[in-house]
């Protein structure tokens, strides 16, 4: 049975329709996303950024599509963008700025993980990581819920997965406090957790081999 797509606000207008058929829908959310950029390729800046209901509930990527299902694509509400992700894209700094930017927050501290081009005197190819994608983002945000709430601040996590080159961002935080202290503070816990809780793994490449990280002796 075909499935109904709902389009809102940035979504409606990339897509050029609030509503459409998808007569042969895929089997997953994640499939679903790959037809929908296809049949409209404008959308795709505001499809990485939004999140997918199906039946009125969210859905993670891996989620199956029940047929004749009703799925809404619904972009980032009042500007801001997802607080915590796992992302198989590029990652932009701003987009964590914007999940903690808030009057009265003067003091806002950001990471950016790169990915480095050598590790302990080996040159660095590429990074491969992989994720249980739905367990790393519920993870995120509870380290983002319980780092914000000891030091009173706001808190966003963006974490890519995938192949990614020298110079590539690997992670961006984004951490928003009424005074810079706490900000400070907050950024660093908030790294140092995710690198022990989340699930996620990096495998490095290098010119004479590969290894994954933590893995070795």
């Amino acid at each position: 049975m075909p499935v109904t797509v709902l389009y809102f606000a940035a979504a409606r207008e990339a897509a050029g329709a609030s509503r459409e058929s998808i007569d042969r829908p895929p089997a997953s959310v994640g499939e679903l996303r790959r037809v929908l950029l296809a049949l409209h390729p404008r959308l795709g800046p505001v499809l990485s950024r939004s999140r997918i209901a199906v039946d009125g509930a969210f859905a993670e990527d891996d989620a199956p599509l029940p047929d004749g299902a009703e799925v809404a694509v619904l972009p980032p509400v009042a500007g801001g963008a997802p607080a915590f992700a796992v992302v198989d894209r590029p990652l932009r700094l701003d987009e964590v700025v914007e999940a903690v930017a808030a009057p009265g927050f003067g003091g806002l501290v950001t990471f950016t993980g790169l990915v480095r081009e050598s590790t302990g005197g080996r040159r660095v190819e590429r990074l491969e990581y992989e994720a249980y994608v739905g367990m790393a983002e519920r993870t995120l945000a509870r380290i983002g819920e319980e780092v914000g709430a000891r030091h009173k601040c706001r808190v966003s996590v963006l974490h890519r997965i995938g192949v990614l080159i020298p110079g590539e961002a690997a992670v961006v935080i984004a951490c928003a406090a009424p005074h810079r202290a706490p900000a400070f503070l907050a950024c660093e816990e908030v790294l140092e957790r995710l690198k022990k809780e989340a699930p996620i793994w990096k495998r490095e490449v290098y010119s004479d081999g590969a290894e994954w990280v933590g893995m070795g002796p």
